[in-house]
């Protein structure tokens, strides 16, 4: 059994790097890619939301207006909730860029894991920005620091289910 930086019991199915390194191949620059497409992405949502808030505030003389404050951090974490707490637990961007988030801890990545995840991110990100992407220079299976924090680990998608299945099959061969 292995554990992480805080002492936490860790998954015996993690893959290694040294074993397997087509997982971890590029993975930073296909992060950084991700997210600035996601970043469009969510861009086009607010800018939406922000319109339909404005019409709505014409309809409900200037009621619908109160909710400018919460539609970016509303849309930010709705955004990512649903595309990385689903069954491909992954953006729209990392889908693009072949990553997938993954939990290195015996739990599921689930919604609420999703929006922790994220709220670590852009916690990390107002604190530490320039940091948080040199952290995953030096951990060996490249994981940012709300990574490490939260407990999840990002791979490239299509050499991670060759990996699981190989996985399996050794364990039912076993």
């Amino acid at each position: 059994m292995t554990s992480d930086v805080f002492g936490r019991i860790l998954r015996e199915d993690l893959p290694n790097p040294a074993e397997s390194p087509e997982l971890f191949d590029g993975i930073l620059t296909r992060r950084v890619l991700a997210f600035l497409i996601d970043c469009v992405i969510m861009g086009i949502l607010i800018t939406a939301a922000f319109i339909v808030a404005a019409i709505l505030g014409i309809v409900t003389l200037g009621l619908a207006w109160l909710t400018f404050p919460v539609i970016v951090p509303i849309v930010f974490v709705a955004y990512y909730a649903v595309t990385l707490g689903s069954a491909a637990r992954a953006t729209i961007g990392m889908r693009a860029m072949d990553i997938v988030l993954t939990p290195t801890r015996e739990t599921t990545l689930d919604g609420w894991m999703a929006m922790i995840h994220v709220v670590a991110f852009w916690i990390s990100c107002a604190i530490f920005t320039p940091f948080i992407v040199v952290v995953g220079l030096f951990t060996n299976r490249r994981q940012l620091l709300h990574d490490i924090v939260v407990g999840t680990l990002m791979v490239r998608r299509s050499p991670m289910e060759r990996h699981w299945i190989a996985q399996q099959s050794s364990t039912l061969g076993a």
